[in-house]
């Protein structure tokens, strides 16, 4: 039994040290202070690097036109076991990087070597599409750091493919041809080129975000990440009547001419009148009375705006908290929208109140102990705040990264993104795909983000 006790401890520290390695190493070795009249080339000598591995750890030297300016700091990535042949240190163009040369692909099984991953996103300071990827990539290349304290080795090639290029031209590249995995593009138009690409080298293609595409339920080798709203609306709608089918349902017309979420409340009134199940519509300008009387005073309520605007979210809340001053005995949750996360900063304590869910396909809590240390750790290593965005977008690349690339190392050319396969707790964006017809994988993953009234966050993943 002693023994017994002391495995399972063993693995307790085992899966905590997995969990939190990524925020105890130091992502760079080091940064460089530029001073008058360095280059690139220089700096790599002086380091003992490539020139591609300098450039790997700083993207944006991929941004057209870009030059070393004294007073600049940049990360000096550890090196790598190869020494730096006259080869390695010819210098790449502005839009290609390779942080190792492999030559040619083989029929090593990609379970027991470098996972060769291509990155083919906007990789600039130049417009908000390129600072927002750079943040991602940036993600990526801590995940690949965390992967590798736990035994799981990555080649990362990254392009800069921005949105005037013609995706074609990087894919000449034969560092293209050799990755198991390429993550993009960030442009439609240029999916049809890649996904060509792949099926014709056996390379997966992960398209992160808002691409909705026909070559998804066609080519097997694509993974999209991206759910159109009405495929996130079909999938609410379900889980809201798996969940709360003995509810009371409450919809409260807002007013908001604007608003385009009638598209989910029309579907779930059908789906409700389908089930037999009772509701009532209201209006905010409904008198007290007449608001009343919507509500069950037998069943616990549940509340759904037609928007997800906050000047009737705001109206909304002060008219649902007087009626509870006039009928406290009322139960009352509402339903809401993932619009509404960005103003928990004032709505928190009604959405607590309220026992608020917030469907969505991702959630950030900031007061999260791994949030926390991953922001810490971004911080320390590119020596800037992660955007303040939802999602945080180096955030979303680091679970994307450690998602994929654990998957390909444990099943290789076998991994389909399913439910529990990977058996990785994401930090904000939970992932699970599903196989369309022929075709390739769409993640179907969706969360409830749950205010409790006892003031705790809970995530429900789906």
């Amino acid at each position: 039994m002693k023994r017994f006790f002391r495995y399972v401890l063993l693995l307790t520290v085992m899966v905590f040290v997995a969990e939190t390695v990524f925020a105890q190493r130091p992502l760079f070795r080091e940064q460089h202070k530029v001073k008058r009249k360095e280059t690139i080339f220089g700096i790599s000598r002086m380091y003992g690097i490539t020139i591609q591995e300098l450039i790997a750890a700083n993207p944006e030297m991929n941004t057209p036109g870009y030059e070393l300016k004294k007073g600049d700091y940049i990360n000096i990535p550890w090196p790598s076991q190869q020494p730096q042949s006259d080869e390695q240190a010819i210098p790449v163009s502005s839009s290609t990087v390779q942080t190792q040369s492999t030559k040619g692909r083989d029929d090593v099984d990609i379970r027991q070597r470098a996972i060769r991953v291509g990155i083919m996103l906007p990789l600039h300071k130049v417009n908000g599409d390129g600072k927002r990827m750079l943040e991602y990539y940036r993600g990526i290349l801590m995940a690949c750091d965390s992967l590798r304290d736990n035994g799981i080795s990555t080649d990362i090639r990254a392009w800069n493919v921005a949105e005037d290029t013609d995706i074609r031209t990087f894919l000449e590249d034969p560092k293209a041809a050799e990755c198991d995995v390429i993550i993009g593009p960030l442009y439609s138009k240029m999916v049809k080129p890649l996904a060509d690409f792949a099926t014709a080298n056996d390379i997966r293609v992960f398209i992160p975000f808002s691409i909705n595409t026909h070559e998804t339920l066609v080519n097997r080798n694509i993974l999209q990440v991206y759910q159109s709203q009405s495929e996130q609306n079909d999938a609410f709608v379900n889980h809201f009547m798996d969940r709360f089918s003995d509810t009371h349902p409450v919809f409260i017309d807002c007013n908001d001419t604007t608003s385009q979420k009638g598209i989910f409340t029309f579907g779930l009134r059908r789906r409700l009148e389908t089930k037999g199940i009772d509701y009532k519509i209201t209006n905010l300008n409904s008198s007290e009375t007449m608001f009343f009387k919507s509500f069950s005073t037998t069943k616990h309520n549940m509340v759904i705006l037609n928007t997800g605007r906050s000047k009737e979210l705001n109206a909304a809340m002060a008219k649902l908290n007087g009626l509870c001053l006039s009928h406290p005995e009322l139960q009352i949750s509402v339903f809401g929208y993932t619009e509404w996360m960005l103003y928990t900063r004032h709505q928190l304590e009604n959405f607590y109140k309220f026992d608020t869910y917030i469907p969505a396909t991702f959630h950030t809590d900031l007061a999260s102990p791994r949030t926390s240390r991953i922001q810490t750790k971004y911080r320390w290593n590119f020596h800037t705040d992660m955007m303040n965005a939802l999602p945080r977008f180096a955030i979303t690349g680091f679970d994307h990264a450690y998602f994929l690339l654990k998957g390909l190392h444990m099943y290789g050319k076998d991994f389909t993104g399913g439910s529990g396969m990977v058996g990785y707790t994401p930090i904000q964006t939970p992932l699970h795909f599903e196989r369309i017809g022929n075709g390739g994988l769409q993640n179907r993953s969706v969360v409830f983000v749950h205010y409790e009234p006892e003031g705790r966050t809970e995530t429900v993943t789906f």
